[in-house]
C-alpha cells in the first residue's frame, strides 16, 4: 500500500470465499482438497489485514443454501469449521482477535452451536481487531429472523426505524462492510449481508479463493483508496 492511501484503509472488509471446487477440479483434485485449501487461507488472511490497520474480517463460510450440497461435502465442511473453531481458536485468541460468529447457529450439527458461542464468550474482551465467520448465514434470513425478534418484543409499526432493525441483526455492533470482496470471476452478492452492503464497495477478483497470497492485500487496499465513495451524495 502506497503512502498516501494509508489514510484511506477500510474498517471492515467482507470476503466471500468463492472457487473451491472449481480450483480442485481443474487440478484433478478432490473436491475437499479445495476447500481444505480454502480453509488453510480463511485461517492467515485475517492476520494479513488486521495488521494493516482494517479492523474487522468477514467471511461468507456456509450460507444457508449450502445444505443442498452433497451429504459428504457438507459434513468435511462442518468439520472444517468446527477445527477452526477450536485448534485455531487459541492463537486467534492470543493475538488479541475477537471472533464473532454470524448465521442460524442453532441449527448447526452435533456440538457445533456450543462451540460457536464458546469461541465468542473467550474472545469477548479482545481489541485487536474483529473476525466475523458467516455461518448457516443468508441475508434474507437475517432480514427475517430480525423482524421476529422485533415482533416478539411487541415493537409497534410506528416504532421501526433502520436504526431499530440494524439493532436486531445478528451482531449488530460491527460496523457495515466498506468492501465486500469475491473471488473466482463470479459478480454478485449471493444473498451476503444484504442489509449492511447497502454502500459497501464492491471488488471482484478473477483468481480462485484457494489462490489469495499475501500480496493481494497490497491490491485490496490500493483498490479500495482509489474508490470515491459518495454514498447517495
Amino acid at each position: 500500500m502506497t503512502e498516501s492511501n494509508k489514510n484511506n484503509t477500510p474498517k471492515h472488509l467482507a470476503f466471500i470465499m468463492d472457487g473451491n471446487r472449481r480450483w480442485a477440479r481443474e487440478r484433478n483434485l478432490p473436491t475437499i482438497e479445495g476447500h481444505l485449501r480454502g480453509y488453510e487461507v480463511m485461517i492467515k488472511l485475517p492476520e494479513w489485514f488486521l495488521s494493516q490497520g482494517v479492523e474487522t474480517v468477514s467471511f461468507y463460510a456456509f450460507s444457508t443454501e449450502n445444505w443442498n450440497r452433497s451429504q459428504e461435502e457438507v459434513n468435511y465442511l462442518m468439520k472444517l469449521l468446527k477445527k477452526a473453531l477450536t485448534n485455531n481458536l487459541d492463537k486467534l485468541i492470543e493475538k488479541g482477535y475477537r471472533i464473532f460468529l454470524s448465521g442460524r447457529l442453532e441449527e448447526l450439527p452435533g456440538d457445533l452451536p456450543q462451540i460457536c458461542h464458546d469461541a465468542m464468550a473467550k474472545s469477548i474482551n479482545n481489541t485487536s481487531g474483529n473476525i466475523n465467520i458467516c455461518l448457516n448465514y443468508g441475508g434474507r434470513a437475517e432480514i427475517v429472523d430480525a423482524f421476529k425478534k422485533i415482533i416478539s418484543h411487541n415493537i409497534e409499526a410506528g416504532q421501526i426505524h433502520e436504526g431499530m432493525i440494524k439493532k436486531y441483526l445478528y451482531n449488530n455492533d460491527l460496523p457495515d462492510p466498506d468492501m465486500i470482496i469475491r473471488t473466482s470471476g463470479e459478480q454478485r452478492l449471493s444473498g451476503f449481508l444484504l442489509w449492511q452492503s447497502a454502500y459497501s464497495e464492491l471488488f471482484f477478483i478473477k483468481k480462485y479463493w484457494p489462490e489469495m497470497e499475501k500480496g493481494d492485500v497490497e491490491v485490496i487496499l490500493n483498490e479500495y483508496a482509489e474508490r470515491k465513495r459518495r454514498f447517495g451524495g
